[in-house]
């Protein structure tokens, strides 16, 4: 349901800022589109090709999904609403959600199609780049805290916001993230895996129906979990921001959910402001701007903690 709402979202942001209206006709404001578009999708005839690899073929939709969903059994909604809180959770969703680009890689190269490889090979390459410089500015933010679990690291931000207290590195740690997060998530201004003027659908061009809905759904979802931990990690989770304590119950859920949609937002805003990179430029700005400033950070980050600054 989170998926299908975000594509809602997506679109009528989209509507916006190109000054047009958006889904507007099917129920109110539009809000049944995604749930028509799903039955339409889920009523296709699934289709492929011949000279596919069957068995991956049909396994690489699964990887995507099931490993997007797995990571949102980590998130602190509550206090109380909290299935999987475990001491390596920060570790723990770096791992599972670099499983997701094996679905990627695996569609690519099962649908026998030139364009499909193409995005899966690019795919392989931005994942396996982005994922330092999520992975680093998250250490930079563990660093301060000293601590993996995710219930801890919201207690340590009961006196301020890790954003706050951590000053200007942990400032540079979010914008980093950001930046990374969105290429992660295979997003413009890095969606070449998808380019739609250059490779038709990319890695998923020969999928359709459901299968197609799960690769579909998998990068809403995936937008929603580097929006869930930036929250997490960054602003306090579901804290109030006006140091309201009350034991209401769903205020956490309230304030978890507003501040991770602002957080989608801002990557929506991105897709309608920048244009698209090229690979050469993807690949420069991780490894020459973005993983030398990270490392520099992290030393930054670990004086301040042993000076005690933070």
């Amino acid at each position: 349901v989170a998926g299908l709402y975000l594509v809602l979202l997506e679109r009528r942001v989209a509507a916006w800022f190109q000054l047009r209206l958006g889904p507007n006709r099917v129920g109110y404001q539009g809000l049944l589109q995604t749930m028509a578009d799903a039955l339409k999708l889920v009523s296709k005839e699934l289709t492929g090709t011949i000279k596919a690899d069957k068995f991956l073929y049909n396994l690489a939709p699964y990887f995507v999904i099931v490993t997007a969903l797995m990571a949102m059994s980590l998130f602190p909604f509550t206090k109380e609403l909290h299935a999987f809180d475990i001491n390596i959770g920060i570790f723990f969703l770096i791992a599972i959600s670099s499983i997701g680009v094996i679905g990627i890689l695996l569609a690519g190269w099962s649908s026998n199609n030139k364009f499909a490889l193409i995005g899966a090979m690019r795919s392989g390459v931005q994942t396996i780049s982005y994922e330092l410089s999520v992975g680093l500015s998250l250490l930079t933010m563990v660093l301060m805290t000293g601590s993996l679990q995710l219930s801890e690291i919201v207690e340590v931000q009961k006196n301020g916001w890790l954003i706050v207290q951590g000053h200007i590195p942990a400032i540079i740690a979010f914008c980093i993230y950001m930046i990374a997060g969105t290429a992660e998530t295979n997003r413009a201004p890095f969606d070449l895996v998808e380019a739609e003027s250059e490779l038709g659908a990319g890695f998923h061009t020969e999928y359709s129906g459901m299968k197609f809905a799960y690769f579909f759904l998998a990068e809403f979802i995936n937008m929603f979990i580097i929006a869930a931990i930036a929250t997490t990690v960054f602003f306090g989770a579901y804290l109030s921001p006006f140091g309201i304590t009350e034991n209401i119950p769903l205020l956490g859920v309230f304030w978890f959910l507003i501040k991770t949609l602002a957080i989608i937002f801002l990557m929506m805003w991105f897709r309608w402001t920048f244009p698209r990179l090229r690979i050469d430029q993807l690949l420069v700005l991780e490894w020459k701007y973005l993983l030398p400033l990270n490392l520099m950070n992290l030393i930054l980050m670990a004086l301040m903690v042993l000076l005690g600054l933070t």
